[in-house]
């Protein structure tokens, strides 16, 4: 008998992409990305590191080539100044004052264009208009047009002659924020709105569920984590609020709307002290960076959220 010996049949030729070839191609895919890269690390990161510098001298303009190096001084000034303690206290009151009231406002909002109407279209281009405004002309609608006190809109609807930005302007600056920025909570939650299941709700109306039952144990829980998204956002923009404070009361009256964006203002120009005003901007640039992390964590948990179903 012959003994017949079956042999595999070879492995086919793979072409094997050497290590290098793998980087190059990724490089090559990633070319046409590094110009924005590059202009974005000069437009942003170098005046920061220089910023960093600058906040390390101590150096004011009205005493010209004398700028000693005084490592962390300016941030222990900047922490312990009263000043500039009530800016930060101002900025959070403020901050937090827009976006309490606009996301409350958004939520209202949302849940108006949610539901099907004549006129939605158009109702809803309409809302969206004050975000489209830019800031300094939106404070100039509203210090003009609505607080004056001789021909503004409030005086003249309710009568009086009551100066609106001198006996409450930490509220005329936030109720202009507010205008400004429901618009923008308004589509992140109506978005949140839009993707519920329409199957869940209407088993919980076959079920016998109220709308406010419906509304409290299903559509807030869903909604969490836009609201998480709204007011984290609107805090990054708002902290850094520097038109409506500059346009409308100019900090005052005395320091009652003064927030860090315009004390860094007043640290600079009035004062001329650089160092001082941007270890300031630092802090500002610091917290804002704290709080862009939970935004960002949120909008992956909202991602994550999406590929799962």
């Amino acid at each position: 008998m012959t003994d017949v010996i079956t042999r595999a049949d070879p492995k086919p030729d793979v072409p094997v992409v050497s290590p290098k070839g793998g980087a190059k191609d990724r490089w090559v895919r990633r070319a046409p990305l590094l110009p924005a890269l590059i202009f974005a690390i000069v437009v942003t990161q170098v005046p920061f590191l220089v910023t960093i510098y600058l906040s390390t001298l101590d150096w004011n303009a009205l005493r010209p080539g004398d700028r000693p190096f005084v490592f962390l001084d300016n941030y222990v000034t900047v922490l312990t100044d009263t000043r500039l303690q009530s800016a930060l206290l101002n900025t959070v009151l403020l901050t937090a004052g827009a976006v309490i009231f606009s996301m409350i406002l958004g939520l209202a909002l949302a849940i108006l264009l949610d539901r099907k109407f004549f006129g939605r279209g158009v109702v809803r281009t309409m809302l969206i208009t004050p975000f489209l405004v830019m800031p300094i002309a939106a404070a100039l609608l509203w210090k003009h047009a609505l607080y004056n006190p001789a021909y503004g809109l409030i005086n003249g609807i309710f009568g009086g002659s009551t100066d609106w930005v001198s006996s409450y302007p930490k509220a005329a600056v936030i109720a202009t924020l507010v205008w400004q920025w429901t618009p923008f909570m308004m589509l992140i939650l109506l978005a949140g709105l839009q993707s519920q299941s329409e199957d869940i709700l209407e088993a919980a109306r076959v079920d016998g569920a109220g709308a406010w039952k419906i509304f409290t144990h299903m559509t807030l829980p869903h909604m969490r984590q836009y609201l998480e998204l709204g007011a984290l956002l609107g805090s990054i923009y708002l902290v850094n609020t520097f038109d409506a404070v500059f346009t409308i009361t100019q900090g005052g009256p005395g320091t009652a709307t003064t927030n860090l964006p315009y004390e860094i203002y007043l640290t600079t120009f009035r004062k001329f002290e650089y160092g001082e005003a941007s270890a300031a901007g630092v802090i500002v640039v610091i917290l804002t960076i704290i709080v862009a992390t939970f935004a960002l964590r949120v909008i992956s948990s909202l991602f994550r959220m999406e590929e799962s179903r």
